[in-house]
């Protein structure tokens, strides 16, 4: 069986490579079976009758159209914890930015280059960028996934007193955690004691805006915030009067946009968090494996729109995976159907999330055109595809 790609975006050969020669590059969006993206806005591409999958090299899938996609039977993936390292390191580095105004010297040993006393000079000059020490202050994480638990340990050796609150903290992150991260059960916490607070969740209905001049009165004067997940979980009009008081002493934001750059005390990064090469290869790496595994075997993991759901290989003669409502009796129509058809099942393998769900079935015999119309024409049936 051949397969079909397009990438909306440059992906690094690192991942590319791993196809085999049973997929096939193609310029073309409406021949395509799969996608992979990075930044590339896909709202408007919804003439796409063969995509069954688009794979997001990064975390963030707010460029792509997930609720439309979900009612397509297009499964979605991102890359969680590739891209991680790189926006640790580049955490860390804009903690120690804002705590010392590197920036400052660097620009003032530049304007001052031809000053033949410039050493003289800069001894004089150099306590205009005086700044504190990271070693001892307090930092608190908002969000302990995979980047927010890096940023933890990475503080903690540090020197940094790191405090954290996540309601969604999972098994694998926690024991990947250093024991010296305090737990908060709230934000308005971490408001009221830390000298520093970084953020690292996703960009919901429910966290957008959350930092606002509520959460900005809780915070300790001269608070510093950094925020590499989205701009917009920010009130900017909020942090604008936050800034220009005093309550916020600085703003790192690794999104520019007209309002940001416009910000006093404020450093803004081109969204350089996961710009590393490795984080690209990384990225790149995850999204064909999980295209692969997806189109050949019809496995699904680190989805964001339908649930994860794997059967491994199938070891059966036949193997058909359905998308469907996550509504009552779907499984008994499945099951009816096959009987009624004298196909035994073998192996079944079930999984919801939300108001979709997802079945793999591994069959006795090979399936029949006329049991996959029968199946796509039950209510509630999205999408059936016959793997083997």
């Amino acid at each position: 069986m051949m397969f079909q790609y397009k990438c909306l975006n440059p992906i690094s050969p690192c991942g590319t490579s791993l196809f085999t020669e049973e997929y096939k590059q193609v310029e073309e969006l409406q021949k395509a079976d799969a996608v992979l993206v990075r930044s590339a806005a896909m709202h408007d591409m919804q003439d796409v009758p063969n995509l069954l999958a688009v794979a997001r090299a990064g975390a963030g899938v707010n460029n792509i159209p997930i609720a439309d996609y979900s009612e397509k039977g297009i499964v979605v993936f991102n890359t969680p914890g590739a891209n991680a390292n790189g926006v640790k390191e580049l955490v860390i580095a804009s903690l120690l930015l804002a705590a010392r105004d590197i920036t400052g010297g660097i620009k003032w040993c530049q304007d001052n280059k031809d000053d033949e006393n410039i050493a003289k000079s800069g001894e004089k000059a150099k306590k205009a960028f005086a700044g504190t020490e990271i070693k001892g202050k307090k930092l608190g994480i908002i969000g302990l996934g995979a980047i927010g638990v890096l940023v933890a340990n990475a503080a903690n050796r540090l020197g940094m007193d790191v405090y954290g609150c996540d309601p969604y903290l999972s098994v694998e992150h926690a024991l990947n955690m250093s024991r010296d991260v305090t737990m908060v059960k709230t934000n308005e916490e971490l408001y009221e004691m830390c000298d520093y607070l970084t953020v690292h969740v996703p960009l919901l209905d429910s966290t957008k805006g959350m930092f606002n001049k509520e959460a900005f009165d809780k915070m300790k004067d001269g608070v510093v915030l950094l925020n590499f997940s989205r701009d917009t979980l920010v009130n900017e009009d909020d942090i604008k009067v936050a800034l220009e008081s005093g309550k916020v002493a600085k703003y790192v934001v690794d999104f520019p946009n007209p309002t940001t750059v416009k910000l006093p005390n404020t450093t803004v990064t081109p969204h350089l968090g996961a710009s590393t090469q490795e984080s690209e290869d990384n990225c790149a790496k995850m999204a064909v494996s999980e295209i692969r595994d997806f189109m050949e075997n019809g496995n699904i993991k680190n989805s964001v729109n339908y649930p994860n759901c794997d059967a491994g290989v199938c070891q059966t003669a036949g193997r058909i995976t359905i998308a469907h409502k996550n509504v009552p009796n779907m499984l008994s129509q499945f099951t009816t159907l096959f009987s009624k058809d004298g196909v035994n099942i073998e192996n079944m393998v079930n999984k919801s999330r939300g108001n979709f769900a997802y079945t793999i079935l591994d069959i006795c015999s090979d399936s029949t055109d006329e049991v996959v119309k029968e199946l796509e024409a039950l209510d509630g049936v999205i999408r059936v595809r016959v793997i083997k």
